[in-house]
């Protein structure tokens, strides 16, 4: 059948239809008049089909970090994609992890440098929980719970509706940025535009796995990065309201499981019920003890001491954010939060813990009449700017000790067991801190006033988002801690894009912004002296 778009929405209308996207002056060749924007935007209305079909390609890769010959694979595609639009590509190694694919493509003149994180890896996979397999992109009319349908792929001169939605693991996070500055910088390399700085591309190939790796990249290519003013992290989704966003901090992560004992062996509840230990309530009244379920504070000693207080600016950020709290709870199906009144932006700036999954015997059609001789839970625990991952994991571990708990690193022997009513097991650990950039850097404020003057243009006076801190983590703390430099989060996915769930997925028109706004920050004029 052929398939017949659908009107956009007003607002997209305007922002992917409208005249010139940004009026940052550019160095171009005699030949051509426009700006950097204009050429991208225009290479990109002229070629749709083909970039949606080319990010399909990309997607197909499958890339789990610890998958050695996939990884290998999508990397080197991506390196050559990099070097078919002039950037001069590499693949750094260090032993026992996944390349970082390197670029750098210098501009006679520059006088700044601007390094561009992404990551290629993306999260595990389970095939039977997606509805169509996760390295199979299909494209859909509109998101699955809009009603959307599945569509062939367009052809040459067949039109692209924005809100259609591409299908795949790492469509949102964190392959899309990849799919935007391929076409921005053939556009550029096509209409003799220069971009304004010098570039370097660090591609991250084990950011999911928690990048173990980096800190040794960082040390051992440091040659290649120190020249850097100010890094550019392409990740994350677009603010709730739909409208762009820059972000100037994450949050750190740490994972632990707690596991509690009862018997050597599961026992029959009708046996042995109310005289052997319920191990699945104990767990639950030890996780209860360390959060209030209604306000949503922990209640851990010492869980908020460290945490760095706000600047001025991020403070003023915060207080100017649109209200995004009732929104969202339509939404998702939430008649109440943690924390209120206290808003979603000003609780993702205090640490958080939360149960990312309990396992204790069985559900459904397989329980059993069986009292699980363990059970476990695992925490996941995100860090803001002061927190120290080494010194929160000893608060947790301290806390499960005043609830009357032998706490051991292995599972307990028999002596252990006897002696001691209650034994938790605590590993895991590890992680990294927060990151916050100031936003009274320079380099930052350059950022924020090229993003903001194609934000303006793109959806109207004032549309843009600053927001002190991402929710998600990401591992900036070692570009400020072994390199020194300040970093600018630049996220442009769709925020429903069901980001490390099954069905990720990315809005066509979040590509196409991504598009206009790369194109825009990669030819701002250079304001700072060195």
């Amino acid at each position: 059948m052929v398939y017949r778009s659908r009107p956009t929405s007003d607002s997209w209308r305007a922002a992917l239809m409208g005249a010139a996207f940004l009026s940052t002056v550019s160095v171009v060749s005699a030949a051509s008049a426009q700006t950097g924007p204009d050429v991208a935007r225009a290479y990109r209305e002229a070629h749709e089909p083909a970039i949606v079909r080319d990010f399909a390609e990309l997607l197909s890769y499958p890339n789990r970090a610890s998958d050695t010959e996939d990884i290998e694979t999508v990397a080197s595609y991506i390196a050559a994609k990099l070097e078919s639009v002039g950037v001069s590509s590499d693949l750094l190694r260090v032993n026992d992890a996944p390349p970082i694919v390197y670029g750098r493509l210098d501009v006679p003149g520059a006088t700044r440098t601007l390094g561009i994180y992404v990551h290629y890896d993306g999260q595990p996979v389970d095939p039977t929980r997606w509805t169509h397999p996760p390295f199979e992109p299909t494209l859909y009319t509109r998101a699955m719970e809009h009603a959307g349908q599945p569509i062939p792929f367009p052809s040459e001169g067949d039109p692209v509706d924005p809100e259609w939605r591409l299908y795949a693991r790492s469509a949102g996070d964190d392959k899309a940025p990849i799919a935007a500055i391929v076409p921005v910088l053939r556009s550029f390399l096509d209409e003799g535009v220069r971009t304004t700085s010098n570039l370097v591309f660090f591609f991250d190939g084990e950011e999911e796995a928690g990048s173990p790796h980096l800190r040794e990249y960082l040390e051992t290519y440091r040659d290649r990065l120190d020249d850097i003013d100010v890094w550019l992290f392409f990740d994350g989704p677009a603010h709730q309201t739909g409208r762009p966003q820059l972000t100037f901090g994450v949050r750190g992560t740490m994972g632990m499981e707690v596991t509690v004992y009862g018997a050597t062996r599961n026992l029959h509840s009708g046996h042995y019920g109310n005289w052997a230990p319920d191990t699945p309530l104990v767990l639950a009244d030890l996780l209860r003890s360390m959060k209030d379920p209604v306000s949503g504070d922990v209640l851990i000693d010492g869980w908020y001491d460290t945490v760095d207080p706000l600047g001025e600016e991020e403070r003023a950020a915060l207080a100017a954010l649109p209200p995004v709290d009732e929104r969202l709870k339509r939404e998702l199906g939430l008649r109440w939060s943690e924390g209120a009144p206290e808003t979603l932006p000003e609780r993702l700036l205090v640490p958080a813990l939360t149960i990312r999954g309990l396992s204790a015997g069985n559900t459904g059609s397989l329980a059993r009449n069986v009292i699980p001789n363990e059970a476990t839970a695992a925490l996941g625990i995100r860090l803001v700017k002061g927190n120290q991952p080494v010194h929160m994991r000893a608060l947790v571990v301290e806390h499960i000790r005043k609830q009357g708990f032998h706490v051991v690193s292995d599972t307990p022997d028999m002596e252990t067991r006897l002696a001691n009513e209650r034994i938790a097991r605590v590993t895991g650990g590890g992680g990294y801190p927060a990151a916050r950039a100031s936003m009274a850097d320079p380099y930052v404020r350059e950022i924020i006033t090229a993003a903001g003057e194609a934000a303006d243009r793109a959806f109207g006076a004032g549309s843009l988002v600053l927001t002190p801190g991402l929710g998600g983590s990401l591992p900036l703390y070692l570009f400020t801690e072994v390199l020194g430099q300040p970093f600018v989060n630049v996220p442009v996915a769709n925020h429903d894009n069901n980001q490390h769930a099954p069905d990720e997925n990315l809005r066509i028109a979040n590509l196409w912004y991504a598009i206009d706004l790369y194109a825009a920050l990669l030819t701002m004029p250079a304001n700072v002296v060195p």
